[in-house]
């Protein structure tokens, strides 16, 4: 008797390597060896017993219970990411890489893989250390960690524990985990130059946290490029934000909601550079036009605003971190950790004034290090507007 309108339908029985196995044809070890991702060229089982085990598990819709195999393998399937403000494009672009990736590697084996799939976790804000303890992983992606006696204690914890982790730092180094190292400062400079070869009054908007900090900096980027060209710093040309959309909007606002506006706007983030120019649309300014806008950071968001974003940062930045992220989870850490640097180049679009069609990057590139010392920047990634190390 089929339900009413309106009934509840029974809920589909989950399926089971039992029943795969019996779909297939097989035994539950064939099925496990399958899903394991061994079987492929082996001599253990044969390319059409691997066919018809997938098989099953996709007519099954079969997905491994990631409980069982955390206690069988010591996996648990899960990849989390400690990110400090999700609602910035960096943050975002971190977590659909991680995402991707994981599902590239899963679709290697016909999404059918036990041993290869990873499901990120966002932890968004908060205190990142009670939250990784709180939840067992495979790896854990932190991009908020501070060089200080506090942080390093945590981390040296966190690795007692056996966890795996890789840690966005510009400062510190591997004990244990791997450092992802993306210098920003040298970059900024590449941004603000390429600015002034263009215009004589450029603006900065900045994180609120920059201002006044020790530098180098973003921040001082724009203030020792002005300086280089014998032009004066203005208050009138500064205007700072916080941690959220509307904030970023605002200052931008401040900056070009004048009767004298800049004919140019430096942003400290990529986050930051697309509020200004949505700031410049409300106020009818066209860019680049009217006035040019260049972020910090690279993020893909950058690459779809209207107009396209001209942005300095590393190129291929989010994919190549998600690989190493999702290999720290396969493998572990490789004896006392690796520094993964990534260096940054000048993106040019239409932002700053190239014309459609023309090249897409900048000839500037920067490789290694930043030859000056760099501050604990609160700014965060690449395109991050304030997490508490400099990416």
């Amino acid at each position: 008797m089929s339900p009413g309108p309106g009934a509840a339908r029974p809920a589909r029985p989950r399926a089971t390597v039992k029943m795969v196995a019996e779909a297939a044809g097989v035994s539950t070890a064939t099925v496990s060896y399958v899903l394991s991702g061994r079987a492929g060229g082996s001599a253990g089982v044969a390319p059409a017993t691997e066919a018809r085990v997938r098989q099953a598990v996709r007519e099954l819709r079969y997905r491994p219970n990631r409980s069982a195999r955390a206690m069988r393998t010591g996996r648990t399937g899960l990849a989390l990411l400690s990110l400090h403000m999700m609602s910035d494009p960096w943050s975002l672009a971190v977590s659909e890489a991680v995402a991707a990736a994981a599902r590239a590697d899963a679709a290697a084996g016909d999404g059918a893989g036990d041993g290869a799939d990873v499901v990120p976790l966002l932890l968004a804000d908060g205190d990142w250390f009670d939250a990784v303890q709180r939840q067992d992983s495979d790896v854990v992606y932190l991009d908020g960690v501070r060089d200080d006696a506090t942080d390093r204690e945590r981390l040296a914890e966190l690795v007692e524990q056996g966890r795996r982790l890789v840690v966005f730092s510009e400062t510190l180094r591997p004990a244990g985990f791997d450092v992802v190292r993306s210098r920003a400062v040298p970059g900024c400079r590449l941004a603000v130059a390429h600015l002034l070869d263009r215009h004589d009054d450029v603006a900065c908007l900045a994180a609120a946290g920059l201002v006044g900090a020790p530098g180098p900096t973003r921040f001082t980027a724009w203030t020792d490029g002005l300086a280089g060209r014998g032009l004066p710093v203005r208050d009138d040309r500064v205007a700072t934000y916080e941690t959220s959309q509307a904030s970023a909007f605002a200052g931008a606002l401040a900056l070009l909601d004048r009767p004298d506006p800049p004919s140019a706007v430096y942003a400290t983030t990529d986050f930051a550079a697309i509020a200004a120019i949505g700031a410049a649309h409300r106020l009818g300014l066209r860019v680049p036009d009217d006035v040019a806008v260049v972020g910090v950071g690279n993020t893909p968001d950058g690459e779809v605003s209207a107009p396209p974003l001209t942005s300095v940062g590393p190129r291929d930045f989010f994919a190549r971190q998600a690989r190493i992220v999702l290999d720290v989870a396969r493998d572990g850490v490789r004896g006392d950790g690796r520094v993964h640097e990534f260096d940054w180049s000048l993106v040019e679009r239409e932002s700053s004034g190239r014309r459609p069609g023309g090249p897409g990057h900048h000839d500037q590139h920067l490789t290694g290090a930043d030859p000056a010392p760099v501050a604990d920047d609160p700014t965060g990634g690449p395109g991050r507007t304030d997490t508490r190390t400099e990416h």
